[in-house]
């Protein structure tokens, strides 16, 4: 653990090089080679696109949870109820990068055939950065939007409260676009995200203000209140407006899902992560909008053409600075601090990875 005093310094590892890393890690630990890939896939481009917190500083934890037979390997996406347009999903604590990604797939093929499908994908484990999952949609030609609940983590206040009751329940949506990139907004409830922290932590550096409350409701930018006892808890976005969100994707992603939602009963008391998530996928072509994209276009051109405040430089739309941060990071390559780092070889090292196998990544 570093103090705020102390901050440690990031190494840069090249994308393809740390796809590889990830890919022969899980593999390892008894992956499948098309399980460990999309894995790879996901916690990379988390990283590639700028959310550290998503990425492969996540697998110490997936690595405890594996050990404590809490993430299970090699497991599928299982429909647990067809009603045509209302899939329900179950995902049996396997990984989340692999089961979200084939419940997608189940919902692009019936959002394809009749317009429209909700997905309801509950017990997966941890699925990361959602917006991976609106992009996938947008790349078959489809709008979605995504509730999320983190079922059992209570790390986030209710508005006019202190300590932990919600997690940071994550909410997304995607229009695409032909023959250029989709409009994507992805966002934790919460004022940031929890990885985010861990993060912060690891770095020895501040959170910004008033996103964090001590154990006694106190405003800290220190995160280890979030990492060591007594615990503090988030705040969320936008005082009662994001808290209200985040009450509504607990409901929607853990109830009618039939998954769970938090509560005394179910708190988390291991290192499993457990999403569950409402996905609602349409096709646009089914509706009576022959100029949607003709209008989303005159509207981003708008709303980019709007004067600037003093001291801000480009307007951007959602999603593009996920896409300019990609291509930053594919050039100078990918920065982890050296405890997460650390953290990440140890996890490579007890799954049986040889020492030079972890070295020969580095640049």
């Amino acid at each position: 653990m570093h103090t705020l005093e102390t901050p440690v310094s990031d190494i840069h590892i090249a994308a393809p090089e740390l796809h590889r890393f990830v890919r022969k890690l899980w593999q390892q630990a008894g992956s499948s080679e098309t399980e460990a890939a999309l894995v790879a896939d996901h916690l990379v481009m988390s990283n590639l696109t700028g959310h550290d917190s998503h990425g492969v500083g996540m697998i110490p934890r997936y690595v405890r949870a594996l050990n404590e037979g809490l993430l299970k390997l090699n497991r599928h996406a299982e429909i647990a109820r067809d009603a045509g347009a209302v899939l329900t999903v179950e995902g049996g604590l396997g990984f989340g990068q692999v089961i979200a990604h084939e419940a997608m797939e189940l919902g692009i093929a019936r959002a394809k055939k009749i317009g429209i499908c909700a997905v309801g994908l509950r017990n997966a484990h941890h699925i990361g950065r959602i917006g991976h999952w609106a992009e996938q949609c947008a790349a078959a030609g489809l709008v979605s939007f995504h509730f999320v609940n983190v079922a059992g983590f209570a790390q986030v206040a209710p508005f006019g409260g202190f300590g932990g009751r919600f997690g940071t329940n994550p909410f997304c949506a995607a229009f695409p676009r032909s023959g250029r990139p989709p409009l994507v907004l992805d966002f934790a409830t919460s004022s940031i995200a929890v990885n985010k922290t861990r993060v912060a932590y690891n770095k020895g550096v501040p959170v910004p203000q008033d996103c964090l409350m001590d154990h006694e409701g106190r405003p800290t930018t220190d995160p280890k209140v979030m990492h060591e006892a007594p615990f503090g808890s988030l705040r969320t976005f936008g005082g009662h407006k994001g808290y209200g969100m985040a009450a509504m994707c607990e409901i929607f992603a853990g109830a009618l899902t039939g998954g769970y939602t938090t509560h005394e009963e179910t708190k988390v008391k291991g290192s499993a992560i457990v999403n569950c998530m409402l996905s609602v996928i349409l096709d646009p072509q089914a509706f009576d909008a022959a100029d949607a994209e003709v209008e989303a276009d005159a509207f981003v051109e708008w709303v980019k053409a709007s004067p600037r405040l003093a001291g801000h430089g480009e307007i951007y739309v959602p999603g593009e600075p996920e896409r300019l941060r990609k291509a930053e990071r594919s050039e100078s390559g990918i920065p982890i601090d050296s405890t997460s780092w650390r953290q990440i070889t140890e996890a490579a090292l007890a799954v049986g990875m040889r020492p030079g196998e972890i070295e020969s990544v580095v640049r």
